[in-house]
């Protein structure tokens, strides 16, 4: 095992690793038990959280359907970060419902059982171990059965090797698989984490301001991507680029003081007026 590997291992059994906080759960959540046949992939209803007397969420209700590419838009303090934090466990609601599928209640597990449940985050700054190669980036991030040493000392059959090239294919680095990921663009960074996202084979993307920092052809490039995942994956867009929201949106929603203010095409939202007044401007 090389120092960088080592490393990694380290920070994934650390207070933020998945893996090691998984391993003492006593069932653990598999994303094949997601059941969509009779409904939305996502199902929030009434949600409420406060802090300190401020109400982030304020009887948000929201629904989206599985393969579906939804972008979420609003004003800084509109409750965005909130909302994912409750999809993800990191923040329990003070009331209301939080189902994944039709028969995971969201409410009643934690980061790790949600995570393995098959429910993916990608934060606003790209976090990838930068010593690692991208190949070795994805090599770690892949879902298996085994503990994070046995991964890392293990073999890589056929078939997992195949998973990582394909998902190279997929977020076009290919030709960098053997590159330090530290050496990366900041927008190759951020492919790279979706790519790591991907290998643990979710159901659900929540992509945080994924185009922030990138520069116009990388943003165009995140968004062709994003596209090709939607149908297989399903994906929720927070962002404030507005030409990267019209490059992949079908349906928006914003959220304004913690609920939804608006739903449409992005056409339909910008012609607002309510959404003109709090977000948009004239």
């Amino acid at each position: 095992m090389t120092a960088a590997a080592s490393t990694a291992t380290q920070r994934l059994s650390g207070a933020e690793g998945l893996f090691d906080r998984a391993v003492g759960l006593e069932r653990p959540i598999d994303s094949r038990e997601l059941d969509t046949t009779k409904g939305p992939i996502l199902y929030l209803e009434d949600i409420t959280v406060s802090f300190d007397g401020f109400r982030a969420l304020n009887a948000l209700t929201l629904t989206i359907d599985r393969g579906e590419l939804r972008c979420v838009i609003g004003p800084n303090g509109a409750g965005k970060t909130t909302m994912m934090d409750v999809i993800t466990g990191k923040t329990r609601p003070d009331s209301g419902t939080a189902f994944f599928g039709q028969t995971i209640d969201l409410s009643r597990l934690n980061e790790a059982q949600i995570a393995h449940a098959g429910i993916g985050r990608k934060f606003q700054k790209p976090t990838v171990f930068e010593q690692l190669t991208v190949f070795e980036n994805l090599e770690l991030a892949m879902k298996t059965d085994k503990g994070v040493w046995a991964s890392l000392r293990a073999r890589l059959t056929g078939e997992q090797r195949d998973k990582i090239n394909k998902t190279l294919e997929l977020i076009r680095l290919t030709d960098q698989a053997a590159r330090a990921s530290g050496l990366l663009s900041h927008g190759q960074k951020q492919w790279l984490e979706i790519g790591m996202l991907l290998m643990q084979e979710p159901q659900l993307l929540l992509l945080d301001e994924p185009a922030a920092g990138m520069t116009d052809e990388e943003t165009e490039r995140s968004g062709e991507l994003f596209l090709s995942l939607a149908g297989e994956y399903t994906l929720v867009v927070v962002e404030h680029d507005m030409e990267f929201i019209k490059q992949i949106s079908k349906r928006v929603t914003v959220l304004h003081e913690g609920s939804v203010l608006a739903e449409g095409t992005l056409e339909q939202v910008q012609n607002d007026e309510r959404v003109i007044e709090v977000y948009l401007g004239r």
